[in-house]
């Protein structure tokens, strides 16, 4: 059976970004306050909260974090939790929040190749084996943290490492559509997709990791 082929003349060209991503930029929203305007008091209870929580992580993994345990771990009322976090799934985001701040001050201003300095071919390389060490190592977390599908692309976090990836492939390949080929980058690294392949299919970190770097060189046309 013979199908049809349809041919266009040629392709219009990427359409151009609505907002220009710059370094200014990606500061704001990779370093924005936790919560801007706290009191010193509801600060100091946030992050004895956060620090509760952790601990349980540690102990018990995601499944044993709950509004109460956390409360009876910090020495507080359960109200107190649920005021400040509203549910169990902003409670986890927070904590993961506080985590990724880490992260995004490495490759904002940490040494090169993840921060500043190196090639942004290099950099790119860098910045996706970090993010797979960080969701291996929190993946339990990560995977209970994940907001819903009509936030998550939204969410702070995200945008933040989304908008890093557009910048470094924008200094590399100018002439693609740098926002969706950062999405499709990003879905590399997501925390479901990475326990699958581990958890699941018995990958050994260490494949995945050359599978980053292989399409990093396709993508940029920087391997060897």
């Amino acid at each position: 059976m013979l199908y049809p082929v349809f041919m266009s003349a040629a392709l219009p060209p990427f359409p151009k970004p609505e907002e220009p991503v710059d370094a200014r930029q990606l500061l704001e929203v990779a370093l924005a306050p936790d919560e801007p305007c706290l009191r010193a008091d509801a600060a100091r209870n946030r992050a004895r909260l956060l620090e509760a929580a952790s601990r349980l992580i540690a102990e018990h993994g995601a499944a044993g974090v709950t509004m109460e345990a956390v409360a009876a771990a910090a020495g507080v009322g359960k109200g107190t939790v649920f005021r400040r976090f509203g549910d169990r799934t902003g409670l986890l985001t927070a904590l993961l929040d506080h985590s990724a701040r880490r992260l995004q001050e490495d490759f904002l201003g940490g040494p090169p190749p993840l921060g500043p300095g190196a090639p942004p071919a290099d950099r790119l390389r860098a910045f996706g084996v970090a993010v797979i060490h960080r969701a291996a190592e929190q993946l339990d977390l990560q995977l209970a943290a994940q907001p819903d599908g009509t936030r998550r692309f939204a969410h702070p976090s995200h945008r933040a490492l989304h908008i890093h990836v557009v910048m470094l492939l924008r200094q590399v390949v100018a002439d693609a559509d740098c926002e969706l080929l950062g999405q499709t980058l990003m879905a590399y690294l997501d925390p479901a997709l990475i326990h699958h392949l581990t958890g699941q299919r018995g990958m050994p970190l260490e494949r995945l990791e050359k599978g980053w770097l292989d399409l990093v060189d396709r993508v940029t046309r920087t391997g060897a």
